[in-house]
């Protein structure tokens, strides 16, 4: 079990409340056309999934990008609006997030707000994925007015409903002040020898398991039980958890489905529409 430095009651999800998917950002559709066929399945338990072009929107449309994001703007619609709203055998509703690179603070507020509105205006994106997001105290009010402005972007927008979704890609705990600056942060990304030994900060205690994400890669198969402990024990509410792990000639073990998607999926249990 890993070593936790929290206290009792930042175990907030020990009892067996649901877990969802978070998609840090598969392959093109092109070359993942299962994968992202997959996230539009109804009972998937899907909380948000990134698209990501060229380190953001790309320059111009892409038609493969456009279909799927369509497919899922459309399964969303359905999740949320059509059927009874006691059927939790629905698709969770996930969001697609457009993928903006922070680039640990030394990209251009300028550069970020104009890859958001081509995102917006393309792919009518429910919300935000920052990548390479600052951790530190110094980093947080840039990253606020960042994260102000891009929330006004997305209530302006017929697309992003209940103003549009923000998670910062930490990926590791940030300094605690980036908690009130974004809905959700993604406070572990690395492997499962890492994950296993994790530690937990003090200050998550003060937050529901909606406001944070763990993604985890190399994570076997036998062990998954394990990996679903550790991520309620330290309250996390969205995971992705995969046993690739880069090697195969693959540089991001993200960009595809893990080879027990399905078992894993059975595991959570069906969506629950927002």
């Amino acid at each position: 079990m890993p070593h936790l430095t929290a206290p009792a009651d930042a175990r907030r999800t020990a009892g067996g409340e649901q877990l969802g998917f978070g998609v840090p950002g598969y392959a093109h559709p092109l070359l993942a056309p299962a994968e992202w066929a997959g996230l539009a399945r109804p009972g998937t338990p899907l909380h948000w999934a990134v698209l990501n072009i060229a380190d953001g929107p790309g320059s111009r449309p892409d038609p493969h990008c456009l279909e799927a994001a369509g497919r899922l703007h459309n399964a969303r619609e359905r999740a949320l609006h059509g059927g009874s709203p006691d059927d939790t055998v629905r698709a969770s509703g996930g969001r697609l997030l457009g993928h903006l690179d922070l680039a640990h603070g030394e990209r251009p507020f300028e550069e970020l707000i104009a890859d958001a509105r081509s995102f917006i205006d393309w792919y009518r994106i429910g919300g935000f994925y920052l990548a390479r997001c600052p951790t530190e105290r110094a980093g947080l009010p840039a990253v606020r007015r960042l994260t102000g402005t891009l929330h006004a972007l997305l209530a302006e927008s017929d697309s992003a409903d209940g103003g549009g979704r923000l998670v910062l890609g930490h990926r590791t705990h940030p300094y605690p002040g980036y908690a009130e600056a974004a809905d959700q942060l993604v406070t572990f990304q690395g492997p499962w020898t890492d994950y296993r030994w994790s530690q937990v900060a003090e200050w998550t205690a003060d937050y529901p398991p909606e406001r944070f994400a763990h993604f985890v890669h190399g994570v076997p198969r036998t062990h998954l039980e394990e990996a679903m402990r550790i991520a309620r024990w330290q309250g996390a509410g969205t995971i992705f958890f995969t046993d690739r792990d880069g090697r195969s000639g693959q540089s991001d073990p993200f960009a595809t489905l893990p080879r027990y998607w399905d078992e894993i999926v059975s595991r959570i249990g069906p969506g629950i529409s927002e």
